[in-house]
């Protein structure tokens, strides 16, 4: 409930005025609706008793007509007013949970990210975050608008009709409501766990059989991966009509708590009657208010049937937002180094490597050697400060990363990483990244030392759109929009993994060759296991 009371705060936060209007909009649908009932069953059934008694032309019909359209056009607008208000609430608290998120996901460990980067992750946190709105739209608004509804509703019913009546309404009402989500509140929870993992079950299993349908054809493994992701579908379909029997069950319990309400105001009421304490009309008003406070009910079967999702949701969601998130803030331009740019001293990352002590001066273009596996990735992720190494200290310019500002190691520090992705938007907007002041000449000159300004002239030029994830480029374009990017802002130290993975071997050293022409003083490291981007390396360290 922690997690739930995090989002809620957030939400609230976020919209707090549109959110208490759409709420006092609700209250007031609902009153209204509760007035509507109540003032035609008093309307027909005093009409019918003026009948009754022979007074039916001296009947007064044109003030309770009136308030019955009254009641019947504002209740049409206020509905109107709060599925707008709610909902626009809802989407602005949305967009500030997504802010957060993505600013919770910045600061956590490079590990946690690569396991968010897989698709299954990726599509269980987009789902996650959808789900949340029902923390204002499922659970919050309906709860506090019922019970506000029925509060008022008690104490007008009390003065208008007969404190009886309404005590036994609200007493009805709240205890049922009460006893309605501590009985199937819990069971949801553990309901809505079983459909979340058997969804991304689902998912998972029908992409590899579209994603590797050719190798399982070829394997004869086609129709068992069919039958697999056909488990995970059957656990699916048990599992929602589990939940589907949780909401009909509270829906049933809801429905009795309706009519007992009801039937407790009728006999009430026609006890009222028989002893002369009430009149008719008014014993019929208590007992359309009663019926009319359903409305106030109703959405609880339909809440406690999606609560165990946003629940579990929201466990999830905030277990990725830190109670307090860093601000992010603008690069600054790097300042000139006068010691090595980059010095490793007695580094361990474990369990790969015991010792490395390493230093790589300006103007020098270093290459880390060694097999797949040996630790070549990691020790650039060390350095970037994306990992933590077990011992020992990973200076830049002298001073330890630890002591560096966020925002002043990055403008010093270049990184293309094995696994890059460009985002959508133009070539000048990906450039951009790596320097917001980039000027459109300098963005020519970076396209032509990666060889791309040939592509950006055949398409529109540094308006060229890249597409989700870049999927307008082939792999090696790609590769090549993520090197421009990273020298973008002339860092003083530049690694680079596989920077040339993708390109021939005349392109690798016409780009590297480039990169270092463009960054004649900067210190480079690179890890390769190609023999072009070797020949060019001032030096070659080999990990074993």
């Amino acid at each position: 409930m922690t997690s739930m009371k995090r989002v809620l705060k957030l939400c609230l936060g976020s919209a707090r005025g549109a959110m208490v209007q759409g709420g006092a909009l609700t209250v007031l649908v609902l009153l209204a609706g509760v007035g509507l009932l109540a003032l035609s069953g008093w309307f027909i059934t005093a009409a019918a008793a003026a009948g009754l008694a022979g007074a039916g032309l001296a009947f007064e019909v044109f003030r309770p007509s009136a308030g019955v359209r009254a009641l019947a056009l504002g209740r049409t607008g206020a509905r109107y007013g709060e599925r707008l208000l709610t909902h626009d609430a809802t989407l602005k608290a949305l967009v500030a949970v997504r802010l957060r998120l993505l600013r919770g996901l910045m600061s956590q460990p490079l590990r946690r990210l690569e396991r968010a980067r897989a698709g299954a992750a990726l599509n269980r946190l987009i789902a996650d975050v959808d789900a949340l709105d029902g923390v204002t739209l499922r659970l919050f608004l309906p709860a506090v608008a019922g019970a506000l509804t029925l509060i008022v509703a008690v104490i007008g019913l009390a003065v208008l009709v007969s404190g009886t009546v309404a005590l036994w309404i609200g007493a009805v009402y709240g205890i049922g409501a009460l006893g309605i989500g501590l009985r199937f509140g819990p069971q949801a929870l553990p309901v809505a766990r079983r459909a979340e993992r058997a969804l991304q079950a689902v998912r998972a299993r029908t992409n590899d059989a579209f994603a590797a349908r050719a190798d399982l054809t070829v394997y004869n493994a086609l129709d068992r991966q069919i039958a697999h992701a056909g488990h995970a579908a059957n656990a699916l379909a048990k599992a929602r009509a589990h939940r589907d029997g949780i909401e009909r069950a509270a829906q049933f319990w809801v429905t009795a708590t309706v009519q007992t309400a009801v039937a407790g105001a009728l006999g009430l009421g026609f006890m009222a009657v028989t002893n002369g304490v009430l009149s008719a009309p008014l014993a019929m008003t208590g007992v359309l208010a009663a019926l009319a406070l359903s409305e106030a009910l109703m959405p609880l079967a339909r809440g406690i049937s999606e609560f165990g999702r946003i629940a579990d949701s929201a466990r999830r969601v905030m277990g990725d937002i830190p109670e307090t998130v860093p601000e992010l803030h603008p690069r600054h331009d790097a300042k000139p180094m006068v010691v090595p740019p980059l010095d490793l001293r007695s580094v361990a990352i474990r369990p790969l490597i015991d010792t490395l002590s390493l230093t790589v001066e300006a103007g020098e273009m270093a290459l880390l050697a060694g097999p797949s596996g040996v630790g070549k990735t990691t020790v650039l992720n060390v350095i970037a400060g994306l990992l933590p190494p077990d011992r020992g200290k990973v200076c830049i310019g002298g001073t330890p990363l630890a002591d560096h500002a966020e925002e002043d190691l990055r403008g010093r520090l270049g990184f293309v990483p094995q696994r890059t992705t460009v985002m959508d938007g133009t070539l000048m907007d990906s450039l951009r990244l790596g320097n917001a002041a980039l000027t459109e000449a300098e963005a020519w000159h970076l396209l032509d030392i990666v060889q791309m300004a040939g592509f950006a002239k055949s398409r529109d030029g540094l308006q060229t759109r890249l597409g989700s994830r870049g999927n307008a480029l082939s792999g090696g374009e790609r590769r090549r929009v993520a090197l421009a990017r990273a020298i973008a802002g002339r860092p003083p130290v530049l690694l680079m993994d596989e920077p040339t993975e993708g390109l021939d071997e005349a392109t690798a050293t016409t780009v590297l060759k480039g990169i270092r022409a463009y960054l004649p003083k900067s210190a480079i490291l690179i890890a390769s296991h190609r023999a072009c981007d070797r020949a060019l390396a001032t030096r070659v360290i080999t990990l074993r």
